[in-house]
Order: C-alpha cells, then structure tokens, then sequence
C-alpha cells in the first residue's frame, strides 16, 4: 500500500492530500531516509513522521485496506 493512503488509513494525517504533501517536504523518513509519498509500506517498517517542533516514531504492523475508527490505533505501534 502507498504511504500516503497507509497514513491516511491509520488515522496519523487526516486526509490523503495532506500525507502527500507532508512526504513531498521531507517530513516523513523510514530508517532516517525520506520517502515519496508512493512509497510500498511493509509490516515492519519504521516510520518517523515531523510535525514542527514534534517528531513521531511508530512501528507498523498491519496493513489494511478498509480499517474502521476503532482498529486505526491497532495498524501501528508507537516507539520512544
């Protein structure tokens, strides 16, 4: 799945549009590196999202197509 709609999914970014732009400015890196927004994402992967002054690490473990409210929160887990 593309990271865009992964982080969409998962409830990180609230819209499609919004994840899209926050990768094309080099705010979004798996393993230090940043990535497109058409990036593959794999269970397993460490994802380190930058939003201002605040960074966020999670872990993913799932990847859905169809996620309800509730299971958003299960599709990764967060890393200090």
């Amino acid at each position: 799945m593309r990271l865009d709609k992964w982080l969409k999914n998962s409830r990180l970014i609230k819209r499609r549009t919004v994840a899209n732009e926050a990768c094309d400015a080099g705010r979004v890196c798996v393993g230090g590196k940043p990535v497109k927004a058409s990036y593959e994402v794999k269970p397993g992967d460490v994802l380190e999202l930058r939003f201002g002054e605040r960074v966020t690490k999670v872990k993913v473990l799932t990847v859905q197509d169809i996620v309800g409210k509730a299971d958003a929160a299960g599709m990764y887990e967060e890393i200090r």
